[in-house]
């Protein structure tokens, strides 16, 4: 693949004054992403900006799963169930480096608030609506075979429990490879580029965006035929930006998660907890550097841009694993890190945070700006699509003929297909003698970038560390631009280190500053903005 790197970004950035766009998008999380890479697959003139780092919203605070939603069976949203559960088989083909096959237990005592029948008559719907497609079908235990599965689980009480298939990811690095993806079918993309403005023609139809390159203060104006906005909880903001007239159409909510060292809560697989008295779930999700406890789901009423984890937060989370797991002894001191999100949600006056709707929302304000909200992180792709199919909508008909929906389920990176991948894993002893460098630190970047470890190790100095090696590929290759976001969003230093990758600081930032030429005084206010960072999102201890 070619260059996604500080370089492009600059060149993007002047081919965005010199030509008009099909369409532009604002916002570079996954929503934004999938449809720039749908419509540049189309063949449209596709202009990409994101005020911050890609995924620097929503879409690197998730739960990381990617799944169907056991728990939108109960709201009756089996359109919603099944089109998930079809875009998570999709989505195991497509990123196998990134998407992983992983079972869930959800255990039942015996006063959970849905019995072993009623839950044992969701499972094989949930089954049915994969079409029977889930990596393993459904299993039922009772109490002895669920302990022997599990034998950290409080065992009073308890009746037995399922266990089915979903899947975890890397939410992040899931954005970056879709930005990569769209590039290479000609993308214009650019992240740190807000839009502050737009202006509008004597129809009244929006005529150019104004934005402002976030690193350097420079203004200048972007034209296209139509806008989409896919900026997630900023939505009624952006709006209101956009137009007098605009009427609020979300209703955000709070999720928190909480990381633990992987040797401190012993998972054979994802549990599901807290789905006794209440319709809010918590999961237990074991990954290969760390486990991850969460979420919360209660209304927020701030600024995005503010939302972090409290002590209320987190105290509701060690009390749920506390009363799964008794014996583990889970405490304040055995947390990593902390991360909070908004999730976009659709306001449909259900007076519920846990049963307002997961469904998105697409529609077109006639000013020439189509709005996307709401959704699930695993219906991406579908959600892209229909994006835009509706902007198509508004074009002549010749249009809609020549930009023609093609078939994005097809891999994100031909050196991460499955098989590319599989490949990969199997020349792990012959790359690490090749490189000089030890199985331990080949299999990881095999299971991260596929064949592409290959090119990263041969690229790179051979003296580099891992993390150094996985800098430059993140500069080079994700339009990583500051230390932050290598830390945040590139890898899982701040989320699973015990020290958040502190002491690879120094390593790390001689490569960052090596690339993006910065002088001494840029490489140590780098630096101090990472630990504000890290100071401010671990406030709560």
């Amino acid at each position: 693949m070619k260059k996604f790197s500080f370089m492009e970004r600059l060149k993007n950035l002047t081919l965005m004054q010199s030509q008009e766009y099909d369409v532009l998008i604002i916002g570079g999380g996954i929503t934004g992403a999938g449809a720039a890479r749908d419509a540049a697959a189309r063949g449209m003139k596709v202009a990409l900006i994101e005020a911050g780092d890609f995924a620097g919203g929503t879409s690197s605070r998730s739960s990381k799963l990617i799944h169907g939603g056991i728990r939108y069976l109960e709201n009756m949203e089996f359109k919603l169930v099944f089109e998930a559960l079809n875009e998570r088989t999709k989505l195991f083909e497509m990123c196998p480096h990134l998407v992983h096959h992983l079972r869930f237990m959800i255990p039942l005592y015996e006063n959970s608030r849905v019995g072993m029948f009623k839950m044992g008559l969701g499972m094989w719907l949930y089954d049915a609506l994969s079409l029977f497609q889930a990596p393993e079908l459904h299993e039922r235990l009772n109490g002895r075979e669920s302990l022997r599965r599990m034998p950290a689980l409080r065992a009073d009480g308890l009746k037995g429990g399922y266990i089915y298939s979903d899947g975890y990811m890397d939410d992040d690095r899931l954005v970056h490879e879709t930005m990569r993806s769209a590039a290479e079918l000609g993308a214009v993309i650019a992240n740190w580029t807000a839009a502050t403005g737009a202006s509008f023609g004597e129809n009244g139809r929006l005529r150019e965006t104004r934005v402002k390159d976030q690193l350097t203060g420079r203004e200048f104006a972007i034209r296209a035929r139509h806008v989409i906005s896919s900026v997630g909880p900023w939505t009624d903001e952006f709006g209101a930006k956009l137009f007098h007239d605009w009427k609020k159409i979300l209703r955000p909510t709070k999720g928190i998660h909480l990381t633990l060292p992987k040797n401190r809560l012993p998972l054979s697989s994802a549990v599901v907890m807290g789905a006794e008295k209440s319709d809010r779930i918590v999961f237990g999700i074991p990954r290969h550097e760390m486990i991850i406890i969460g979420t919360t789901d209660t209304d927020y009423k701030g600024s995005p841009d503010d939302v972090v984890a409290t002590r209320e937060d987190v105290d509701y989370l060690l009390d749920i694993t506390g009363h799964y797991f008794p014996g583990a002894g889970i405490r304040e001191s055995d947390i990593i890190a902390s991360y909070a999100g908004v999730r976009p949600l659709v306001n449909d006056n259900s007076g519920s945070e846990g049963k307002t709707s997961r469904e998105h929302t697409i529609f077109t304000d006639p000013r020439g700006v189509t709005f996307v909200a709401g959704g699930k992180y695993t219906t991406y792709r579908l959600m892209a699509k229909q994006v835009v199919d509706e902007v198509l909508r508004h074009f002549p008909q010749e249009d809609r003929i020549r930009f023609r929906a093609t078939d994005t389920a097809v891999p994100l990176n031909e050196d991460t297909s499955p098989e590319a991948y599989h490949q990969a894993l199997l020349t792990v002893s012959s790359l690490a003698e090749s490189s000089g460098r030890p199985e331990a630190e080949v299999l990881p970047l095999c299971e991260r970038y596929g064949r592409e470890a290959e090119k990263i190790l041969a690229r790179y100095d051979s003296r580099w560390s891992l993390w150094q090696l996985e800098a430059a590929q993140a500069v080079d290759m994700t339009m990583c631009l500051h230390l932050t976001d290598f830390y945040r969003r590139r890898v899982p230093l701040f989320l699973a280190e015990p020290d958040h990758g502190l002491s690879q600081l120094d390593a790390v930032t001689e490569v960052f500053q090596k690339k993006l030429l910065w002088t001494d005084a840029q490489a140590l206010e780098e630096k101090a903005t990472l630990r504000r960072f890290m100071e401010h999102e671990l406030a709560w201890k």
